[in-house]
């Protein structure tokens, strides 16, 4: 007889959130490494992001915390990554993440970028390698420069580019940012400080320290398995819709893992032997998130922790979730700073929250607020709800 497949519930996975995504109170870790590596990794599109995912699992937030283990001991890595994602990872994790996805997305990135100085400025591969290597001794001599500063010292990086040619959007920028950006892809420099606060993008450039290689094939597996620890039970198209990967990479990658099938909500899944077993219950929780947090962008089928009737409120048109207001693993609102630095918040099904819940989210927004003191954030990618609350 053929043994059934385990059957995990939306509310058992639900349950897991709170402990495993470091959300409930008794959960919270002490340092910003135990958060990446609780979620795999945490979204950096906004820099803004990585501080506000850490600020809302830490027991005690902190921004000089954060910038010790980004700037100091550097035992979180800015990696460009899956699906051609801004992404902190833990050091020990790079190398997976390099071999299993960065180095395509680095490839594809560099031939984009060779296609254009080619055909626009008639420089060559050799001028490439070149200019690289006039960047690696920049750096060198500096210890870390600012793009401004690495183009001033090596300006062919001044060079500009036509895009959307004839278009009324049509723009002339310089190849300084994309061609520092593939350098960055490449693992040869990474984004060090930024400039101004710890919301700012505009970050100073630092030489890159060199990690192990290993092959594509086991840092797949190995990136599967790890995603499965932190965001598993999932289906074979949340995998391959997290990583970026074909379907039969995703496939492969899964069967190396001991994941076994399981039978969720929305339909067949995969889960780790030790998540077969129901969860312990992690008490009330509340938190808010912020736009493009880890927790919500961690699957492709998103139904079983938020109302779909929402969506329109909470994601912008390219699937990016704006800051979300999160009561025992279910998305029940959003939340904006306001330009005098208020954090307020809207729920979107107000009968299904209780009075303790409330006040909970109540506290949770003055925490963040604290967290956020003189400094003002406007998310790259607005939702409706956020902007509407942020007026």
């Amino acid at each position: 007889m053929t043994k059934a497949r385990p059957k995990i519930t939306a509310e058992e996975r639900r349950a897991r959130l709170g402990a495993r995504h470091l959300l409930a109170p008794a959960a919270r870790a002490s340092t910003p490494e135990a958060v990446a590596e609780a979620l795999l990794g945490l979204h950096a599109t906004d820099p803004a992001s990585v501080y506000l995912s850490v600020a809302a699992r830490l027991k005690n937030p902190s921004v000089t915390e954060l910038e010790r283990a980004l700037y100091e001991d550097r035992t979180l890595v800015r990696m460009l990554c899956m699906r051609r994602t801004m992404f902190v990872v833990p050091r020990e994790l790079a190398p997976v993440v390099d071999a299993s996805t960065a180095r395509a997305v680095a490839a594809r990135e560099r031939r984009n970028l060779t296609k254009v100085i080619q055909e626009q400025l008639g420089f060559d591969e050799r001028w490439f390698a070149a200019t690289e290597s006039a960047v690696l001794a920049a750096l060198a001599e500096r210890g870390e420069a600012t793009a401004a500063q690495l183009a001033d010292a090596v300006p062919d990086l001044k060079s500009q580019i036509v895009q959307a040619e004839g278009k009324p959007y049509e723009a002339r920028p310089r190849i300084t940012s994309r061609f520092l950006g593939v350098m960055a892809a490449e693992g040869r420099i990474r984004r060090g400080r930024p400039l101004g606060t710890w919301a700012s993008s505009q970050y100073r450039w630092i030489p890159a320290e060199p990690h192990p290689d290993l092959p594509a094939d086991e840092a797949k597996a190995r990136l599967a398995a790890r995603y499965l620890e932190a965001f598993g039970p999932a289906t074979t198209e949340d995998v391959k819709w997290w990583t970026g990967w074909t379907l039969t990479d995703t496939r492969k990658a899964l069967a190396r893992t001991e994941a076994v099938e399981a039978d969720l909500d929305s339909g067949p899944g995969h889960a780790l032997p030790a998540h077969l077993d129901a969860p312990a219950e992690p008490g009330p929780w509340v938190a808010l998130l912020p736009a493009l947090d880890p927790t919500p962008m961690g699957w492709r089928e998103r139904g079983w922790y938020f109302d779909v009737g929402h969506k329109s409120e909470l994601f912008d048109t390219n699937g990016n979730i704006g800051p979300s207001v999160w009561c025992d693993g279910r998305i029940v609102g959003g939340w904006a700073q306001r330009p005098d630095g208020e954090i307020v918040t809207e729920l979107l099904a107000p009968g299904g929250v209780g009075r303790e819940a409330r006040a909970a989210i109540e506290g949770e927004a003055a925490r963040i607020a604290a967290f956020f003191a003189d400094v003002r954030v406007k998310p790259s990618f607005r939702t409706p709800l956020e902007r509407r609350l942020a007026r």
